[in-house]
C-alpha cells in the first residue's frame, strides 16, 4: 500500500501556491502526513551584485518569506497538522528537487503559473523540470482551474 508520509508545498506565494496549499493541507489531513513548506529566493544577477552596507537583499527576502510560512505553518498546527517550513536562495526546480530527497518526500504538491509561449520559453517551468526529475508524484495544481476542495 502506497503511504504519503511527507508533502512537499513549493510556496511563492503566488494564487497558484496559495491554492497548493490548501490541498496539501487536505491531503496532509486525509492521510496523516506532514508538509513541508518551502520558499525559494532566487539570487540576483552578479553583474547587479555590488558591494553595500546593509544586509543582502536576499536576506531580507528569506526573513520575509520566513514570517509568512511561519503564519501558514501555525494555521497547519492550529488544526493539528504535523507542518514545518524553510527558505533557500537558489535555482527554484534544483532546489524542490535537493529538498525532496533531504526530506525524503513521496509526494510533492505545488503551484503552476500556466505561463505560455515566448515567457515560458525564456523563464522555463519550475514545475515541469519538478514533474520530470522527481522520484516521486507531483500533483500540479493551477491557478485558473477547478477548484476541488470545498471551502471551509
Amino acid at each position: 500500500m502506497f503511504k504519503i508520509h511527507t508533502i512537499l508545498c513549493p510556496v511563492d506565494f503566488s494564487d497558484a501556491s496559495k491554492k497548493a496549499i490548501r490541498y496539501a493541507k487536505e491531503f496532509a489531513g486525509n492521510m496523516g502526513a506532514s508538509v513541508y513548506l518551502l520558499n525559494v529566493v532566487e539570487p540576483r544577477p552578479m553583474a547587479m551584485d555590488v558591494s553595500l552596507n546593509y544586509v543582502p537583499f536576499e536576506v531580507d527576502m528569506e526573513n520575509a518569506a520566513k514570517e509568512d510560512l511561519e503564519v501558514i505553518v501555525q494555521e497547519f498546527q492550529r488544526v493539528g497538522l504535523r507542518a514545518e517550513c524553510g527558505v533557500v536562495t537558489g535555482n527554484p526546480a534544483d532546489s524542490i528537487l535537493e529538498n525532496i530527497e533531504m526530506f525524503n518526500v513521496n509526494l510533492v504538491i505545488m503551484g503552476s503559473h500556466g505561463k505560455k509561449g515566448l515567457s515560458r520559453l525564456i523563464m522555463g517551468s519550475v514545475a515541469e523540470i519538478v514533474v520530470r526529475k522527481a522520484n516521486c508524484p507531483v500533483l500540479i495544481v493551477k491557478s485558473e482551474e477547478k477548484e476541488f476542495i470545498g471551502e471551509e
